[in-house]
């Protein structure tokens, strides 16, 4: 991880999208936004890049390859799981067996997209600081 790396979101909703480039813009956080439409194409540019992305921010439900299929390629890729990538679900899925199942891999939080853009912005602010404060391997590569 590194905290000048860019933050990766996979998000195949045009207007959640915006939300989000509208949320990391009020919130002025430094890190370059890169879009991916599903988990097929963020998997492509990760496995290429030799850019050490801050944070994952992944949508559930998407065409082509879904969040949780993402996160297990992830996992069983020795290149990306060595790179150790925070990774986060942020989706309107909340069912508990969704829930379950994606702290069966190797998360680092699922958050329900909030309605409001005040408590999305309130969200972001909550996973960035944390992110930016925590002690991580890769902090010191």
């Amino acid at each position: 991880m590194s905290i000048k790396g860019p933050i990766i979101s996979i998000e195949d909703d045009a207007d959640d999208q915006f939300l989000i480039k509208s949320v990391i813009e009020e919130l002025e956080i430094p890190n370059k936004l890169l879009f991916f439409g599903n988990g097929l194409e963020a998997l492509l540019h990760l496995e290429t890049t030799m850019e050490q992305p801050f944070l994952i921010i992944c949508d559930i439900n998407m065409p082509v390859m879904n969040g949780l299929e993402l996160r297990d390629r992830i996992d069983t890729n020795e290149y990306l799981r060595k790179k150790a990538i925070p990774f986060i679900f942020l989706s309107t899925a909340d069912n508990p067996v969704v829930i379950d199942e994606a702290y069966e891999s190797t998360i680092q939080g699922f958050f329900k997209k909030e309605n409001s853009f005040r408590d999305l912005k309130q969200r972001f602010k909550a996973i960035f600081d944390y992110w930016q404060c925590c002690l991580h391997p890769n902090n010191y590569s």
